[in-house]
């Protein structure tokens, strides 16, 4: 199958603008064959009422019809099969086992979308009969479910090209709520993207749906994505970044005449609390697995562990130094991009310039090697911007001298995706107040595990307070992530015949 670098619109492929940028190969930075056409202010304007259109029909198919939808595009994704593989992993230098792991976990959203939508109980169906005999006036009959919102906007992350790309969660939440989708390319993978994107047209063609049900745009430049969520028939937003390019979309959509919602997830710091028995009993096992979880993926994970919360001494000391030695043995690994790579680096030497911190790695030079630091607690909260998150395989300690310290710490963080908790069962009674404070903060918080690793599960949360996400009350993964594109409405004495299906007795 061919690249071709264009538009995806009502079922065919179009490029009418002049303006073009080339994909890049992670490993080498050279450019690769193909070429890309940004997408102009007519095509976008297309795709989206290629997207009103559909929804016409598209926003009432049954939810077999749509579950079938969903199951056919799992398996078009399979049948790209190393094609889709290899260039994935020529534009991100994601390895092939890593992207294979993902390619799985891609087509496991969609065929869990599917089963959660069949039986019709995600609608939150809601049934409260008349009592026309009530005193003093009667009660009418009302009755409640879910509806889908509309033509949806969604942005692909640099991080997961195909779980959190074009079919990934975001992409099968919107079509499994029976939202139309506008998709927009990411400029660092926008092979992979193409290839995804048909594979999508080819199930709508399949599955006899309208062909504007899924369009896809190209584009490097702001303006793209800007036109998109601004367009007066978008009603959502959803995005995976970072916090520049999420509270960018966010701004853009609530000063639109019709606000709407955006569901950011811009990333966090992941503070991991790291209690008195792990230094003192458990310090080796410990720092060989958190050492893994900092550089997993070369640390390009939005739930990467990048703070770490301690007290006390000489043990906390060891433990640091023991986590040290485990990094430095964990070669260097390609990053997504050049920019992403020569940002990390930089941010570690913004961090190792900063009064009190205490680098234990070398600083990297021109590659993203593992980096650690420590702060102390006091110093962490006169310097707040030394904790801001490095995206890459880097994580800051932060030292205090009592757990009353730490609590105060802890206090003044910001919304986080995640927490974690290291210790052991009989340290939680001295910890409670600190834990407590963490669990304000995130919308995960994990006893004994690390939170690289994020289970496509019906009860997971992978959201936070802000600025982790733009709203705290939403999740990015698992199922109940439809419910970021739909909407209640109550239908107050209607006539059986006139009611929606669902909603009849």
């Amino acid at each position: 199958m061919d690249v071709i670098g264009k538009q995806l619109i009502r079922g065919s492929q179009r490029a009418t603008g002049k303006e073009t940028f080339a994909s890049v190969h992670a490993a080498t930075g050279s450019e690769t064959q193909h070429t890309f056409y940004e997408a102009t202010d007519e095509e976008i304007n297309d795709a989206v009422e290629a997207a009103v259109d559909a929804f016409e029909t598209y926003g009432k198919v049954t939810h077999a019809e749509r579950a079938k939808f969903l199951r056919t595009i799992a398996k078009e994704i399979e049948q790209l099969g190393d094609m889709l593989l290899e260039t994935a992993s020529s534009e991100t230098g994601l390895g092939l086992e890593r992207l294979r792991g993902e390619r799985g976990r891609t087509m496991n959203q969609l065929n869990a979308f599917a089963s959660f939508i069949e039986d019709g109980s995600w609608l939150r169906i809601i049934i409260d009969r008349a009592d026309p005999e009530r005193k003093p006036l009667p009660k009418p009959d009302l009755r409640q479910m879910q509806v889908p919102i509309g033509p949806v906007a969604v942005f692909g992350a640099s991080n997961f090209p195909l779980a959190f790309s074009v079919a990934g969660g975001d992409t099968a939440a919107a079509l499994a709520s029976g939202c139309p989708v506008v998709f927009k390319a990411h400029p660092a993978h926008p092979a992979t993207c193409e290839l995804a994107a048909t594979a999508i047209m080819r199930a709508v063609e399949k599955c006899e749906l309208p062909a504007g049900t899924f369009s896809m745009l190209h584009g490097r430049s702001n303006r793209v994505g800007g036109a998109l969520v601004t367009h007066p028939h978008i009603k959502a937003v959803a995005f995976t970044g970072s916090f520049r390019g999420g509270k960018a979309l966010f701004d853009q959509a609530v000063r639109r005449p019709e606000p709407i919602p955006v569901y950011a997830e811009m990333g966090s710091v992941n503070p991991v609390l790291i209690l008195p028995s792990v230094a003192k009993r458990n310090r080796t096992n410990v720092a060989k697995q958190l050492a893994g979880s900092i550089t997993l993926g070369s640390g390009q994970f939005c739930t990467n562990p990048g703070l770490l919360m301690m007290s006390g001494g000489d043990e906390t000391q060891d433990f640091l130094s023991e986590l040290a030695t485990e990094l430095a043995t964990i070669q260097p690994a390609t990053m997504l991009t050049s920019t992403i790579c020569n940002s990390y680096i930089e941010g570690i030497k913004n961090q190792r310039a900063v009064e009190g911190v205490k680098s234990l790695t070398d600083g990297p030079s021109s590659n993203p090697s593992p980096h650690l630091a420590w702060i102390s607690a006091a110093d962490a909260v006169t310097h707040p911007h030394v904790l801001e998150e490095v995206f890459g395989p880097s994580s800051m300690a932060v030292v205090a001298s009592s757990m009353d310290e730490l609590l105060a710490f802890a206090k003044s963080l910001p919304g986080q995706l995640t927490a974690t908790v290291l210790g052991e069962e009989s340290e939680i009674g001295e910890a409670a107040p600190l834990i407590d404070v963490l669990r304000q903060k995130v919308g995960r918080i994990i006893f004994n595990g690390y939170p690289t690793g994020v289970e496509v599960s019906p009860a997971m949360v992978h959201g936070g307070p802000y600025p982790a996400t733009t709203d705290a009350r939403s999740t990015s993964v698992g199922t109940t992530a439809i419910y970021r594109f739909t909407r209640p409405v109550c239908f107050q004495n209607f006539p059986q015949q006139l009611l929606p299906a669902e909603l009849r007795d």
